[in-house]
């Protein structure tokens, strides 16, 4: 009896997951490639497979949020052993951070950190930098003549090292803050004539 349930068994276990018996079809081989250089891509594809690699992702808040935190923890590590000058950096990147933000007050209070630190350690690079950003921030707050006071301090700076590119990137800062306060400047005009244009006329 046990011999007979055993074959049993056996036969219904293998009908039901056995598939050994099946023939599966065959597929021919692929062919090998035997040009392996760019001419056998067309422009139009190299092109399209740059863009696609090459397209911005804007980081979410939640990356953002880690990158601060991140950055924070580090800076405050630098300055509690006395680390002055990658402090500076860190505050620097901060600063950027909250540019990107549009945190615009801590931006421009952790570029002045940045900056207190970089001249403490001589480090005229940053400080010129940190100027250059300061100013922009400055600018998007609307304070153009204080951001065109630290883009001539930037300038003199380059210009006492003899530092050519930084002199050339700051006097194009210097170009496109002079041309937004213009802009602003016809705006608030052109807003006031037309509120003084609407008023009534008192007898």
């Amino acid at each position: 009896m046990r011999l007979a349930l055993l074959f049993l068994f056996c036969a219904i276990s293998m009908s039901a997951s056995a598939q050994w018996f099946t023939k599966h079809e065959r597929f021919p081989l692929l062919t090998q490639v035997q040009d392996h250089t760019v001419s056998r891509f067309t422009r139009a594809d190299l092109r399209r497979n740059q863009k696609m690699r090459f397209k911005a992702v804007a980081p979410s808040e939640y990356a953002m949020d880690l990158t601060e935190h991140f950055v924070m923890r580090t800076a405050q590590h630098n300055m509690r052993f006395r680390i002055y000058n990658v402090a500076s950096y860190n505050f620097s990147d901060l600063a950027l951070l909250y540019v990107q933000q549009n945190r615009y007050s801590e931006a421009k209070w952790y570029f002045l950190q940045s900056n207190f630190l970089s001249r403490q350690q001589n480090n005229d690079k940053l400080t010129i930098n940190n100027l250059m950003n300061l100013a922009g921030v400055k600018s998007d707050i609307g304070d153009f003549v204080l951001a065109q006071q630290d883009l001539l301090e930037a300038r003199d700076m380059a210009s006492a090292h003899g530092w050519l590119i930084d002199l050339i990137l700051v006097e194009k800062k210097l170009k496109t803050i002079q041309n937004s306060r213009i802009t602003s400047t016809r705006a608030e005009l052109r807003y006031a004539s037309n509120a003084i244009a609407s008023q009534p006329a008192i007898d």
